[in-house]
């Protein structure tokens, strides 16, 4: 019954994938709705260690206004809803290369030839032939020998626009975004979330992603060619159950 029960499953794994499958044949896929990121059941508000309050500096009579980059209006965003694209550059290059020798012997021995002077009754506990000086004995020997390199280079060059989901005590502000965009039956799902300071941001209202912290920046895509880039959940259930 075990057997059956454990052969069942993978089919109804692909039973299930296929039938979504199924239901979506001959369309695209669908686009997110336009939604309040708060309102998402996983959206959490965020919470960072902030300085103690601190009195406003006093300012004369003036025009200009401290941190505004124009004599009317600061066109920076600065309030939650309001918007800020943010500017993604990635280009990453990293090269590793480890390698590991191990070795060891190890050789046990345990005899008792005298224990609490029951060493005449030695020939009526134990098998003849064995001494007792030598019991046990055991050799073991091990050896490690791993090499493993890496190499890995990225480029990422994208503009996402943004809104800010919260204001934290101390000026900061949370930013969320996510753009989609569907190209013959391929969906291209970019999303970025993050801790902006209101000084990082410049002049035409955008804002670098190394200026983020806490930076998530998720750039993937779901649609006919990411289904046949993808293994099918029979040889994934394989690869995680099979212990060779």
């Amino acid at each position: 019954m075990r057997r059956i029960l454990l052969l069942m499953v993978p089919m109804l794994l692909a039973a299930c994938s296929g039938a979504e499958r199924l239901s979506r044949l001959g369309d695209a896929p669908d686009m997110a709705g336009i939604t309040n990121p708060t309102q998402d059941p996983r959206w959490r508000p965020v919470s960072m260690p902030m300085p103690n309050p601190q009195d406003p500096p006093l300012a004369n009579n003036s025009l200009w206004r401290p941190g505004s980059r124009t004599f009317l209006r600061d066109q920076r965003a600065a309030a939650v809803g309001d918007i800020i694209t943010v500017l993604v550059s990635i280009a990453d290059e990293a090269e590793l290369q480890n390698r590991t020798v191990r070795s060891r012997d190890n050789t046990e021995g345990m005899g008792l030839p005298r224990l609490l002077g029951l060493e005449s009754s030695y020939a009526r506990l134990l098998p003849t032939g064995i001494d007792p000086s030598r019991l046990v004995e055991a050799s073991s020997t091990s050896g490690v020998n791993g090499t493993g390199a890496i190499r890995r280079n990225e480029t990422v060059t994208l503009r996402v626009a943004a809104t800010v989901a919260q204001v934290l005590p101390n000026g900061n502000l949370v930013v969320t975004g996510r753009q989609q965009v569907r190209v013959n039956s391929e969906m291209r799902d970019l999303t970025v979330g993050g801790v902006i300071r209101p000084q990082d941001i410049a002049s035409d209202n955008t804002v670098r992603h190394d200026r983020l912290a806490e930076a998530r920046i998720a750039y993937g895509g779901r649609g006919t060619i990411s289904d046949v880039q993808r293994p099918r959940v029979g040889q994934e259930l394989l690869d995680i159950i099979l212990p060779f």
